[in-house]
């Protein structure tokens, strides 16, 4: 499958994806945040189209987004055709839902028509009310029927461009729900836990669902939902594909948890060594540890590193210590000009 250019499955590394959280009718906000999220290494972005006011601004947000944009429509078939003439790359709906059979025939017929994939997707709080009545609730078994009911849709119209995603906001039933439809389609999958809190209870839910569904093989683009800033994914989806040996982008950074010998404020040097790093894509290891002691030999593999003591800091190499620092407010001014020069020697090798 192709999106906008973005190979997804078969060969092709698991994909980063997000959705934007501005109001799709303000064009300049929205713009804005699907350049934050590409410049964090968010390769598609999604965008809900709620009335036919956001769908008139589609083809001038299209025309200036970096990455491939999926349009995210519920019930109004009018809305999918709008996206389709916006030069939309991918399509997120439910055919059961956006109208009669003539209504399903004009979106797939406009869809096939221009290359355009079309994501299914399952959403275990809004499945069919006689599904929910013949499985007895939102179980994994009535997540993939429904999934599968819509994907007969569309190979019944001779559409096969599709991707899968079957959401809900239990780890657990959602990995059983993925687990159950990678045995009966070959289809994409697209995973996610939807709902899944805010960024640290989201980032533990997802980390642990999505986890061990990539670990499993399970997977081809991957969200990881957050009430949170979007750009927030992006860095959690990439450490669980760093975490899996999946995917690297960026520096990794490690940091002790700190103890009583720490003497300095290890705890927002850490997140501000982080802060000045995010925009960087180059692959390396950052240790930024709380004791000069033990610091550089706990953290001896990491390209580069920094160990605080009391007014005094070390900057090392793979465990050799280089210079030392003195003064506390000294420390990450001069730790990121030499990460600055260790950036310039590896572009120059």
């Amino acid at each position: 499958m192709n999106i906008g250019g973005v190979g997804i499955g078969g060969d092709n590394p698991v994909r980063v994806q997000s959705m934007c959280n501005t109001d799709t009718r303000d064009v300049l906000a929205t713009v804005a945040q699907i350049h934050q999220l590409a410049e964090a290494g968010c390769e598609i972005v999604r965008l809900a189209v709620p009335d036919e006011a956001a769908a008139a601004k589609l083809a001038a947000i299209r025309e200036q987004s970096p990455v491939p944009l999926i349009a995210d429509i519920h019930f109004d078939h009018r809305l999918a055709l709008a996206a389709l003439d916006a030069g939309f790359d991918g399509l997120r709906i439910n055919p059961g839902n956006i109208g009669d059979e003539a209504k399903v025939d004009a979106v797939v017929r406009a869809a096939k028509e221009r290359s355009t994939p079309i994501r299914i997707g399952v959403n275990g709080g809004s499945l069919e009310k006689d599904l929910l009545k013949q499985y007895g609730g939102p179980t994994p078994e009535a997540m993939v029927e429904s999934g599968l009911r819509h994907v007969r849709m569309l190979e019944a119209r001779g559409f096969h461009d599709i991707k899968i995603s079957l959401k809900t906001s239990s780890v657990l039933k959602t990995m059983a729900a993925y687990r159950l439809m990678s045995e009966q389609v070959d289809y994409p999958l697209h995973i996610g836990i939807t709902e899944a809190g805010t960024l640290v209870r989201g980032a533990v839910k997802s980390s642990v669902g999505l986890g061990i569904l990539l670990h499993e093989g399970i997977g081809d683009t991957m969200r990881v939902s957050l009430t949170h800033d979007p750009v927030a994914e992006i860095g959690v989806a990439y450490e669980i594909l760093r975490s899996l040996g999946l995917r690297e982008r960026g520096p990794e950074i490690i940091s002790c948890p700190t103890c009583g010998r720490t003497e300095i404020g290890l705890i927002e040097l850490a997140e501000r060594v982080e802060a000045a790093l995010r925009g960087v894509e180059e692959v390396f290891t950052v240790a930024v540890m709380g004791c000069v002691v033990n610091g550089p030999g706990e953290a001896r593999e990491a390209d580069i590193g920094i160990a605080g003591g009391r007014d005094l800091g070390i900057i090392f190499r793979k465990g050799e210590v280089v210079r030392k620092v003195r003064g506390n407010a000294n420390l990450l001014p001069e730790f990121m000009k030499e990460i600055d020069k260790f950036l310039e020697e590896r572009r120059t090798d």
